[in-house]
Order: C-alpha cells, then structure tokens, then sequence
C-alpha cells in the first residue's frame, strides 16, 4: 500500500516541477495501482478505496513514517483529490447524509406505496439507505456516526454537512421521539469532533448492546424472519398494514418498550444545537419528510425549532381525479395551501412528483408537471421526479393484474420526463428521477438504475435543452471567478415575489446562488391573524437559501471549486440591495444551525427561529 503512495506522490511532485509533465488524473491511479498489483494473487490486489483509509491511518499512528514521506498542505490537498471515492458525493457543496426513522403506522394508505413492515411506510428493505438504517436499529446517532465514518475513509470532507431525513409523515411520529431524534443527530455530529477513533467505535457499540438486550433484531435474516408472517398477511390483503405495525411494534414488543427511552425535551436540544454552532462537524441543512396536509404553521413551527431548512413533500400529482384514483386523500387546493406556508415560513420547497399512476396518460402528466412548475401556487424549488413502479403488496397490484394499470414503455416513459425536464425552469433542481427500489421488487415499471442518463441523452439527440438546476451545476470542477456572471431570475408565486440570484460561468454552469423572497404583505398579515406566534412581519425579506457548489471545502479553507471565494457574501449582499430597493426593512434568514456563525459574520443577529439584519 505504502509503495502505490508513493508512486502516486512522486507522479505529483513530476506534474508540479516538470514543464508539460502529464496530469495526474483518476486513470493515472488506476494504472499505478495495475502496475503494483501485477505478480499477485487477486485476493491480494490492492483498490482505490483503501488508500486514503491507509493514508489516513499512517498520518494518526505513525507520525515518522508520514514525515518521511515529506507532503505540503499543498501536495496533501492534491492526493486527497486523487483518493476520494466517488467525488459527486459531496460535488454539490456539502456531504449529505441520509437517515431513517424507525417503523411506524402510517395515517394514509396510498394506492401505489410498498408496505414493506420492516420500514417505515413506503420504503423497502433493499434501499441502500434502508439497509444501513436496519443494520444500526434505526438509531440516529449511528446512523450519522456509521456514514460519517464511511465518508470519511472514502476521502470526504464532512465539517459541512446536510442531514436528510427520511421516513414517510414526520409529524405521524410522537412529539418526543421526533425532538429525540433531531437531538441525536446533532450529538452524533458534536461528539465526532471530540473524540477520537477508539472512544467513537465504544460509544456505537454501547448503544448498539442496548438494542440487543432489548432483543430487536440485529440482522438482516432475523429482521426478514421477525415480519415474515404478517409481510405474508398484508400482502394477502388479509391484515391491514397499521394492525400489523401495531401487532409488530406495539405493546408489549422489544420495540415499545424502548419507546420511553426514545424521547427527549426541546432543552436538550438546544443544547446539542449550541454546540454544534462550533462543532468540528456541523449541520447547514436540516431535510425532513411530510405529506401538504400535514403541513400547518404549528407544525412548521416545530420544525424550525428542530432546526429544520427544507421540507419534502409528497404532491405526486395535481390532478384531481388522479389523486382520488390512487387513495391520495388530497385536494390541489390543500397542496397549495402546504406550499404557501412552506413558502412564508422560509423553508426550502422538494416536492415529490410521480409520472404513471393509476389514470394517468403520458400526456396528462406532461400536462400535470407543466401545472407544478408554472402555476403560481406552487413553483417549487426541488423536484424528485419518478415513474411509478409497481411493488407487491400495494393496491396497484390488482389494478395491474385486470389490466387498468399498465406501465409506460420506455419510449413513453423518456418523452414524458424529456419533456418535463424540458419545463422546468431555471431556479428548480430536478433532484432524482427514479427511486432507490431493487430491480428485484419491482413487479413492473422502469428498472433501469440509469434512467437520468437516458433521458438527458434523449434530450441531446433531439436538440432539447435543460435550464433546471442540477443539469448546470459546476460539480467538482474549479470555477474561475472573474469569469463568472451574477444574474437574477424574477418570478411571481402566490404568496410573494421570488429572486434566483446565481453566478454562473460563460457556458451557464451555475457556482453558486440564493433564494431571495418577498412576501406580500397581506399574505403575512393573513397568516399573523391565523397563528399568531408567526415571527415574521410585514415589510420583511426571507433568505431562503444559499448554496456554493463545487467540492466541499473545510471550515474556513479553500479548495479547487466554488466554496469560500467569496461567491456567498456577494451573493448575500446583492439580496440585501435587492430587498432594500423594494421597501423592505429587515431580511431574515432561515439560517442552519450549524451556519449561525457565519451569518453574525455578516451582521445578522438572531431573532427566534430566524437571523435576521435590518436593511
């Protein structure tokens, strides 16, 4: 291991001194670490990911043997570079981590929704994230300090990081688990930083000893052998999902016993909050899941005290005879109220949409999108946008098998999502186009793990351009400041007047940008007189989001992408001017936890559930 280091070092060092000495790229590796490998027995070969463990290992253990290898800040950066695996997992500016709460009813009974019993509603046990979930109990804290760890060896930064938090109706969960929860992560985050290797593996493996001497199921074969029966049943149609979650996880299980110590105060919390604004590691983004009639100020307003930035909805469709069809119990009209608040609220909107549900046509779908992304009711600022595919155990099954559902053909599928992409506007990401689903429970539907690739090479035959976010961020390239432009998109919703602003390169690669909104103030005094603890007031801007893409850079350090150059605090002042032009007094932001510093930096001072600065 230390000899492919090494060659890679010396290939650094030629690249560096040596007038038109070749780049050091990923092939170069994987040609260094051929070359080493040759002569040995294949259970001996050496591979990529387990160079920077190695390196990381050498430089905390063995001080000499790393001095000796006489590498500069400089040098460092580039072999980290070189090491990292999979480099689009922190491409978009920050290491994201995904998270699982645990099994539970749920409050609606979806056409379409797997009822896996091992998950929370609507998930499976194969999703990657899921089964890293099961294997740690659900557990928050490891669930972030297991990943963390992973991230790190792959050669990751993780001292910015965005928690996302999955499982179906947040607001279905007790008050006390969901603050408990929320409290967790940010003492898995906090207590990273304070310990070192060996004290981090005692702590996990202390609280993975209390799941098992509460006797939850700790392997995957016990977890499938613990709800096989009652998977059989709901499968079957013959028990209802939330009888067998209650027969499963209810009283008297292993599961509710720990429920009483699954809880905590909003205290502790905050607590946990304070540290984190110093912490080695510390959360700029707070995702959590919901369903639109789910979404109230009271519960909006927990989740700012959570500390939560972005929420992500479940609409799936507009139409109102679809979303009947499909046992969504929703109106558009109750969507675009959860939108509406979301919006003056500050947070960030990702609304969930789905293409082939039952009733749907290809072309009333590209007709419902185009109504998502147009209609100033909703506009939102994220989208994961996927076909339906058919799970058993779901309702759609029988659909399926007397042949009133059917599954689009590929031709159909990328036309639909080709043109989709195609309208959706130049201030909204498309964050996914398929879901985590293995290929083997997929009864029917798209199963092709590359579908993105498909549609945005569709697009490129028939001379289709994207403006939507993701298509156009900068990634992990480097980003030329003096070449980059600052723009500003204007659009109007139903409840204020928005502003993009972004920097983007000559070739409309986009480094970084804000959300900047003015709410109408007859949209705020409305809301003050329904919920009178709203903190925001007439004559108030909301930054509702700044993002600086490109290769993550440590706390106050710069690296070859967009991050710390400064792209953030012009961007912020831009909004400023923008919201003093229009007659706004103050702007608030829905600052991070773990970014609060940052914005007392530059002149905010906190004011409740927000920052704020007077203009």
């Amino acid at each position: 291991m230390e000899d492919i280091l090494l060659d890679i070092l010396e290939e650094l060092r030629r690249e560096r001194d040596v007038p038109d000495a070749p780049a050091v790229d990923g092939k170069a590796v994987a040609r260094i670490i051929r070359k080493r490998n040759e002569g040995r027995a294949s259970g001996d070969h050496f591979a990529k990911k387990h160079l920077f463990p190695y390196y990381q290992q050498v430089k905390r253990d063995d001080p000499a043997r790393w001095r000796s290898w006489d590498i500069d800040e400089a040098l460092e950066a580039r072999l980290v570079r070189l090491l990292r695996v999979k480099p689009r997992r922190t491409a978009s500016g920050v290491a994201t981590i995904t998270v699982l709460t645990k099994p539970w009813p749920c409050a609606s009974n979806c056409l379409y929704c797997p009822n896996d019993l091992r998950m929370p509603k609507s998930y499976l046990a194969d999703e990657p994230t899921c089964q890293r979930a099961e294997r740690v109990f659900f557990d928050p804290y490891l669930q972030v300090a297991a990943r963390l760890r992973t991230l790190e060896q792959m050669g990751h930064i993780t001292d910015k990081v965005e928690l996302i938090v999955l499982g179906g109706t947040w607001s279905d969960y007790p008050e006390g688990y969901r603050i408990w929860f929320a409290s967790e992560l940010f003492r898995a985050l906090n207590e990273a930083g304070e310990c070192d290797e060996e004290q981090r593996r005692a702590r996990m493996e202390a609280r993975r000893a209390r799941y098992r001497e509460a006797g939850i199921p700790e392997t995957r074969e016990e977890a499938a052998a613990f709800a096989v029966d009652a998977q059989r049943q709901v499968n079957a149609s013959a028990l209802r999902y939330n009888d067998a979650m209650a027969y499963l996880y209810g009283p008297g299980s292993p599961w509710e016993r720990l429920a009483a110590e699954q809880t905590t105060d909003l205290a502790e919390l905050e607590r946990q909050h304070a540290a984190n604004e110093r912490a080695a590691h510390r959360v700029v983004g707070l995702v959590v899941e919901t369903r639109p009639d789910a979404v109230t100020p009271e519960a909006l307003a927990e989740l700012r005290r959570l500390g939560c930035t972005k929420v992500q909805i479940g609409v799936q469709s507009l139409d109102e005879r679809t979303l009947s069809l499909n046992a969504r119990c929703l109106s558009p009209a109750r969507i675009a109220e959860a939108f509406a608040l979301l919006r003056l609220f500050g947070f960030k909107i990702h609304a969930h949409f789905m293409a082939n549900l039952l009733g749907a046509t290809p072309a009333a779908d590209k007709r419902d999108y185009r109504r998502l992304v147009a209609d100033p009711a909703f506009l939102p600022d994220e989208v994961k946008l996927y076909p339906c595919a058919l799970v058993d155990g779901t309702g759609l099954m029988a659909h399926y098998r007397d042949g009133s559902w059917r599954p689009y053909t590929e031709e159909e599928l990328l036309d639909v999502l080709v043109e989709d992409a195609a309208a959706t506007p130049p201030y909204t990401r498309i964050s996914r186009m398929i879901r985590d689903i293995s290929s083997h429970d997929i009864v029917a539907g798209n199963k092709k793990v590359n579908l993105r690739q498909l549609v945005e090479r569709r697009a490129e035959e028939a001379g289709v351009r994207f403006e939507e976010i993701r298509t156009r961020e900068i990634g992990t390239d480097g980003a030329d400041v003096g070449a980059l432009a600052l723009s500003v998109v204007a659009y109007e919703t139903a409840v204020a007047s928005e502003r993009f602003l972004q920097w983007t390169a000559p070739d409309g690669r986009i480094a970084a940008f804000l959300r900047l909104s003015l709410p109408f103030p007859s949209c705020v005094d409305d809301l003050r007189e329904r919920f009178a603890d709203f903190p925001i007031g007439p004559g108030e801007a909301m930054i509702r989001e700044v993002h600086v893409y490109g290769a993550v850079a440590g706390l106050h350090r710069t690296s070859a992408g967009a991050q710390h150059l400064g792209l953030g605090k012009r961007l912020i002042e831009a909004a400023s001017s923008i919201a003093r032009e229009d007659g706004c007094e103050a702007l608030n932001v829905i600052s991070a936890v773990g970014t609060r510093e940052y914005y007392r930096g530059l002149g905010f001072q906190d004011k409740g559930m927000y920052q704020q600065k007077t203009l």
